[in-house]
């Protein structure tokens, strides 16, 4: 009986681990937590790589897409999205001073060079008194490209401005007229202007190969504003699980799919020395 005693024992005393070792692995399961992430619909592919990356570490990313420049950060105040990867510093900064907000950078992502293009021109000789340029509507992407074109010999702007807009314009000896709109609409508008501004990634989803701009930013420590972000709410500025998403992003598979999808329009920026 005895021998009989033991052997139940041991076989109870297997269950019993069996059990608890099931219940550990409920647990687990029960701390998958999900996190969304709104993104421009151009970014999909890069973000289905990050995606993959935090499946392991318990994170179920969902990907939201947004198709203007104003929508994921009034998502992202609202509670609607629990991070955002869209803009760079300069960005969320004017846009946190028009909305009373303070979301805050948890990580780099890219830098996504500015560049002119045009469907009529090939060169900034070519431009003639009077040219039509369109440019950003928005704060920072108005002020950078101005001082692209500054850069270039076009314009002279009020140094005072920390932002400018064409009203900062000093000198125009091409009495260029400007046009702003959304950032996302200025490649739509090269056939009915002379030349465009656009940013990277709506010159990607335009289709414009970067080695036919006619000029493009130099990327250099006067880049670090340009540099894109993983944005968050304040009070989330040091969570753990989104930081784990930033590290995710951070990686060689990503700065793959990135020169995949995009090719000269953007560069990985976490570890870029400018």
């Amino acid at each position: 009986m005895s021998k009989f005693r033991k052997f139940g024992k041991v076989i109870l005393l297997a269950f019993t681990a069996l059990f608890i070792f099931v219940l550990a692995g409920c647990g687990n399961q029960s701390k998958s937590q999900t996190v969304k992430v709104g993104i421009n619909p151009s970014d999909a592919p890069i973000w289905k790589v990050v995606q993959k990356n935090v499946k392991s570490e318990g994170i179920d990313l969902k990907i939201v897409q947004f198709n203007d420049y104003n929508q994921p950060n009034t998502a992202l105040n609202q509670g609607e999205v629990d991070i955002n990867a869209y803009q760079h510093t300069d960005f969320l900064n004017a846009w946190n001073k028009a909305h009373k907000a303070d979301l805050v950078s948890i990580g780099k992502t890219v830098i996504q060079p500015m560049a002119l293009y045009s469907h009529k021109i090939t060169k900034l000789s070519d431009l003639k008194n009077g040219a039509k340029i369109a440019i950003p509507n928005d704060a920072s992407n108005e002020a950078r490209a101005l001082q692209l074109l500054e850069y270039n010999g076009l314009l002279k702007l009020d140094d005072s401005k920390t932002l400018p807009s064409t009203k900062d314009i000093k000198e125009n000896k091409l009495n260029l007229k400007f046009t702003t709109l959304d950032a996302a609409q200025t490649a739509r508008s090269l056939d009915s202007v002379d030349a465009a501004v656009v940013n990277g990634n709506v010159a990607n989803d335009a289709k414009l190969n970067p080695k036919k701009a006619i000029v493009t930013e130099k990327i250099n420590k006067n880049s670090i504003p340009w540099i894109n972000i993983i944005v968050a709410q304040k009070k989330d500025k040091n969570n753990k699980t989104y930081k784990k998403v930033v590290k995710a992003f951070q990686t060689k598979a990503v700065a793959k799919e990135i020169k995949k999808v995009y090719g000269g329009n953007e560069i990985p920026a976490w570890n870029a020395k400018l």
